[in-house]
């Protein structure tokens, strides 16, 4: 089980035309991730991946670096079943010692960002790895599974008012989803406006199928409760990142003015972050990112927040298909798990670099019986679209 090496890419696959969408992000017309491949003395291969950018597109040299040429070269050697002990040994840098000896953490100054999302590839990767040795899934290495199948939501809605209803329909009608997520916030420039397209999705819909929104964090508290009141007949099952990550504050005073369930997590980096929305009264659905709150070792801990909390998980899910299958075995094995966030955009970093397809029937999504992630990766897709 000792780590022989550790190789990770910037993998950038093209979104055609016709897929492509408009949102606050700008024209997205990649999907990028960096993606981790650790391998030890023995052969087993694990895959890990790392987020740095929202949107599904930015610029992974950096994230690639710190992996191959920093944290990489560290690992060479190490037991990859000591997964635990490798995720503190990265936090805490250089007082890593100090730190276990302590019994609490002594982290870094660079304990946030590219640190963490580095982190996240790697525990992912180990976790598959260890997996693999024992020829288990991961939900089985995290106690077990609360369900063969994992309801789904489909995530997408950009059309404008007129086009939302039938937007939104094609993916209740692609997958039998009974929930659906849409855009709002700055992308449509006033608050009226992003009500205007809620309002004719929830006519178009009927009152039955749970409607999400999300403003990724693009209004003001003032836009965002002009919103909420424009939409409180809408019946929305969240609201998604209404305010800046960075103001708690406003978060905590969005929530305490509407009965909108808040839901928030994707821009969080580790428990601590999560544990400061939590105590501060900020959030309902707790959204972490497997590939950028820490990996699966973190996200299993955030989880228990949200059940200690009577609140509830649902991971952020918009990346690639590592990041993806993580999250369906956190929320396999997590009481607190609530829904798959399944992206109707264009998004080929899960569909082309998983060789099986992820198939929705009725609105859910098996979980993996497979060892490890219960992946099989695409190795011919990561060799023709990593960047040199």
């Amino acid at each position: 089980m000792r780590i022989k090496s550790v190789q990770a890419w910037w993998v950038q696959i093209p979104i055609e035309e016709a897929r492509q969408h408009v949102s606050d992000f700008g024209r997205l017309r990649t999907f990028d991730a960096a993606i981790l491949r650790i391998e030890t003395e023995d052969g087993i291969v694990g895959w890990g991946e790392g987020k740095n950018a929202a949107g599904s597109a930015g610029n992974y040299a950096a994230l690639v670096h710190l992996l191959n040429h920093e944290f990489g070269p560290t690992l060479i050697g190490r037991d990859a079943s000591q997964i635990t002990a490798i995720w503190e040994d990265l936090y805490n840098g250089s007082r890593a010692k100090a730190s276990a000896a302590r019994g609490h953490p002594l982290p870094e100054l660079a304990r946030r960002g590219l640190t963490i999302a580095a982190i996240s590839a790697i525990d992912i990767a180990l976790w598959d790895i260890r997996g693999k040795a024992l020829d288990q899934p991961i939900w089985a290495l995290l106690g077990g599974k609360t369900a063969d199948r994992l309801p789904a939501y489909a995530s997408g809605g950009w059309a404008d008012a007129a086009g939302i209803g039938a937007q939104l329909q094609s993916y209740i009608d692609s997958g039998g989803f009974r929930a659906v997520k849409m855009r709002v916030g700055s992308m449509d420039d006033r608050p009226h406006v992003s009500a205007t397209r809620v309002r004719a999705a929830r006519k178009a819909l009927g009152p039955d199928v749970e409607l999400m929104v999300d403003a990724h964090g693009t209004y003001t508290v003032a836009e965002a409760k002009r919103f909420a009141a424009l939409v409180a007949d809408c019946d929305l099952a969240w609201f998604e990142e209404p305010v800046s990550a960075d103001d708690r504050a406003g978060l905590a005073e969005f929530r305490a003015s509407t009965m909108i369930p808040v839901a928030l997590g994707e821009s969080e980096c580790t428990r601590f972050d999560f544990a400061a929305l939590v105590a501060g009264r900020a959030v309902d659905i707790l959204q972490p990112d497997p590939a950028f709150c820490g990996g699966i070792t973190e996200a299993m801990r955030i989880a228990a927040l949200a059940s200690s909390f009577n609140l509830r998980l649902a991971p952020h899910l918009w990346a690639g298909a590592p990041c993806f299958f993580a999250g369906l075995h956190v929320l396999a094995a997590a009481p607190a798990g609530y829904i798959v966030e399944f992206s109707l955009g264009a998004n080929p970093m899960i569909h082309d670099l998983s060789l099986a397809p992820v198939v929705v029937q009725d609105g859910t999504i098996a979980v993996p019986d497979g060892p490890g992630l219960g992946l099989d990766m695409d190795t011919e897709v990561i060799a023709r679209y990593a960047r040199s």
